[in-house]
């Protein structure tokens, strides 16, 4: 549908989000059929009524609201008339000029009421009611509008979003004109979703130098940054000018990306570091976090006084009390977690890390010392609660996170200047804490504080750059417990043996009678998928008694392909929550968010406010932060505020702007890595075809020690023995563990 280009004049403001500035309004224009006021959308500069507007957009059709012209560019004209100018001024555009001010400045001025305002703002005081300040305020504001406009005009000339646009005027303001032509790659470093690329494009049309300092820095940089998404806390010199001269397009010119280097260098913008014949380049903070932590843990990691009690007292009234009997390695757990600062306990599942932690809790309760349980996931905290029956936060909620405009970054409350108040911190699912968490972690512990991590060091590696748990237990600095007894309840269960096998290298039993583990041989993709449909939506919930809804979890290694999340999520979704009268849904990037659908959030969104609210609708709770990873379902959408509310798995509510749907994903189907950390009544997973980078072992026993009570693999045997057989883990390039044993030689 080509582009229509329409003149009027801004009648009513319906909806207007601050943040982008996506509006609705009403516009009033003269078509063909005579005077009509046209409904329009878009990410606009602030409009206001009595504005006169061209607007270009293209038509489009709300199924609820019928014709909208969805606006693309509108570019304001000043009115003329001193009938518009009282209009625009009465709209309430400029604060402090309501209907009766506006009316008593144009009878004075008349047409040339906007010159006044903004050439000779001294002459307002002329008007009763106006004093010299508040006339030097209305022109100031008056500027600002102008000022607006022109940037986000000059910003779509460079192919830049409305959306985007408005974001990059709010961050820069008067300096926004100014940051395009000096250095355009200040834009990838400090607006959320403007990355290298779209920062090189505007360079190339504002004019930058292919070899200009600012873009090869900013390419280095994005190198750095894109490694560290790969797990990564630094990349080997010579990988990075590799890299670097390849995005750049400068591999002829090996020099300036080494000059370029020396000089972030000397900006300390990185640090470069001499390890194993070859030199690492890490970006400052991460350089700085493994120094932080390295540092901390080992003053951390003192002998600490015991209470004077005996363990094996301990132990014996703990088995008395829970009837358990505890294995060897667990009593070593326990008597270590008395008399070591820092303890990390890993094990496989069915080892009893559940049963160790509460015994922990148990004696070091009894000492009266004060004992904080926490997890890096929401669904593992809760599952802390329920087993220890003490409350467990998230680390984020622990250290009472928030953000900072300026940094775009999260920010903790709890820090080295205002610790938590603890003597123990205890953190289950250790695995999954990257080495900005770790540090921000110990930043929050007073000296003298314990710290025991609990974690099992054979599932996947954290999504964040680093493998701290990995590292850590390496490097032989730290005092490390293994647990490797499985119990005789847990040998029960196919799960638990069948994991406990694949992690040593050998084939899982399947489909043993009245177990826990089943395969489904299907040969065909689609008859995977189908077979995957299938049990999710009939057979396994008729099997269970259960709900395919909430009970079940499909986990697939991939996104892409027709088994991928992607396409899995679009099948899941049309058979478990179809379209029905009633039901509103909300179109974004060719995805359908449907009122009742399962979602997650994909990133973290530091500054998003959240509730929870009683039975009675009465505020429990409320705060802010949603964070990667969190699951729940669209509990509303709500086309006239262009809203949608999605209700968490622990019972926050949050309201999202529709510009905010990047955010969230369908969630009937997640990748494996992103079920880390959570645990699931049943999993379903499909294997059949993919690279080894990710069909391999590790992946693969992870997924499975996420079902609880029922796993179901479904595909090619063949391809479920390979990644049996494939123990490649992807390295990533991490200096912690080095670190460690410097720290202790020292």
């Amino acid at each position: 549908m080509q582009e229509t280009t329409i003149e009027g004049v801004a009648e009513h403001i319906v909806f207007r989000n601050e943040d982008n500035g996506y509006t609705v309004f009403v516009l009033k224009a003269e078509t063909e059929s005579g005077e009509e006021e046209l409904t329009c959308t878009g990410y606009l500069p602030e409009i206001s009524p009595g504005e006169d507007l061209l607007v270009k957009g293209k038509w489009t059709n709300n199924p609820r609201y019928g014709p909208q012209l969805s606006v693309s560019q509108a570019e304001k004209r000043t009115p003329t008339t001193a009938a518009g100018i009282e209009k625009y001024l009465a709209s309430g555009v400029i604060k402090g000029i309501g209907a009766g001010m506006a009316r008593r400045i144009v009878a004075a001025f008349g047409e040339h009421s906007f010159d006044v305002i903004a050439e000779s703002p001294e002459r307002l005081a002329e008007i009763k009611g106006i004093t010299p300040s508040r006339a030097e305020r209305i022109s100031e504001q008056f500027h600002s509008q102008g000022e607006q406009r022109r940037a986000i005009l000059l910003l779509q000339d460079y192919g830049i979003s409305p959306a985007f646009a408005m974001r990059i005027y709010k961050k820069y303001k008067g300096l926004t004109a100014d940051v395009l032509q000096s250095n355009p790659y200040k834009l990838a470093d400090d607006i959320d979703g403007i990355g290298f690329k779209i920062a090189d494009d505007i360079a190339r049309r504002v004019g930058v130098a292919f070899d200009s300092p600012f873009r090869i820095s900013a390419g280095l940089r994005f190198c750095l940054w894109e490694a560290a998404g790969n797990g990564h806390v630094y990349l080997p010199q010579e990988i990075l000018i590799s890299h670097s001269a390849q995005l750049l397009g400068v591999e002829a010119e090996r020099e300036v990306v080494e000059q370029a280097l020396r000089q972030m260098q000397m900006d300390k913008l990185i640090y470069c570091e001499r390890r194993d014949g070859e030199t690492s380049v890490f970006l400052s903070h991460f350089y700085h976090a493994e120094l932080t932590v390295a540092r901390k843990l080992m003053d951390l990691s003192d002998d600490v006084p015991n209470g004077g009690l005996v363990v094996d007292e301990i132990i014996a009234a703990f088995e008395n009390e829970s009837g358990m009997q505890l294995s060897p390695g667990q009593k070593e757990a326990v008597a270590e977690a008395n008399s070591n600062g820092v303890l990390i306990i890993t094990g496989g599942p069915g080892t009893g890390k559940t049963t160790t932690i509460n015994t922990i809790i148990h004696m070091l309760s009894a000492q009266g010392l004060r004992i904080e349980l926490s997890a890096p996931t929401g669904r593992a905290a809760k599952r802390i609660t329920e087993t220890s029956g003490r409350e467990a936060r998230t680390l984020h909620r622990l250290l009472e996170s928030t953000f900072t405009e300026d940094s775009r970054r999260q920010t903790f409350q709890r820090n080295d200047e205002n610790p938590l108040e603890t003597d123990v911190l205890v953190i289950d699912e250790a695995s999954m804490i990257d080495i900005l968490l770790m540090q921000s972690v110990l930043k929050a512990l007073a000296k003298g504080t314990r710290l025991i991590m609990v974690g099992d060091v054979d599932q996947l590696p954290p999504v964040g750059a680093g493998n701290v748990l990995k590292d850590l237990i390496s490097s032989g600095s730290i005092r490390v417990v293994r647990l490797t007894e499985i119990f005789r309840q847990a040998q029960e269960s196919a799960i638990i043996m069948n994991a406990h096998r694949i992690n040593r290298g050998e084939y899982p039993s399947l489909n043993e009678q009245d177990k826990d583990f089943f395969f489904v041989r299907r040969q065909r993709q689609d008859d995977v998928a189908e077979a995957v449909l299938d049990l999710v939506s009939r057979r396994l919930p008729e099997y269970m008694g259960g709900d395919g809804f909430k009970d079940i979890q499909v986990l697939s290694p991939m996104r892409k392909s027709n088994l991928g999340v992607n396409h899995l999520n679009q099948l899941l979704q049309s058979r478990l929550n179809p379209p029905a009268f009633g039901k509103k849904e909300r179109e974004f990037r060719q995805m359908v968010f449907r009122e009742g659908d399962k979602v997650m959030q994909v990133r973290n969104n530091y500054q998003i406010s959240w509730q929870i609210t009683g039975e009675d609708g009465k505020r429990l709770d409320e705060g802010e932060g949603v964070y990667n990873g969190d699951g729940g379902v669209i509990f509303d959408i709500d086309d006239d505020r262009e809203t949608l509310t999605v209700l968490f798995d622990d019972n926050r509510r949050v309201v999202y702007d529709y510009s905010q749907l990047d955010e969230l994903e369908l969630a009937y189907a997640i990748t494996v890595h992103k079920s880390q950390g959570s645990e699931y009544k049943t999993v379903v997973m499909p294997v059949h075809s993919g690279p080894d980078l990710l069909f391999n072992r590790n992946l693969l026993y992870t997924a499975v020690t996420r079902a609880k009570e029922l796993c179901v693999v479904v595909g090619v045997e063949g391809m479920l023995f390979r990644m049996v057989d494939n123990n490649r883990e992807f390295e990533r390039y991490t200096g912690l563990g080095g670190r460690m044993n410097w720290r202790k030689e020292s």
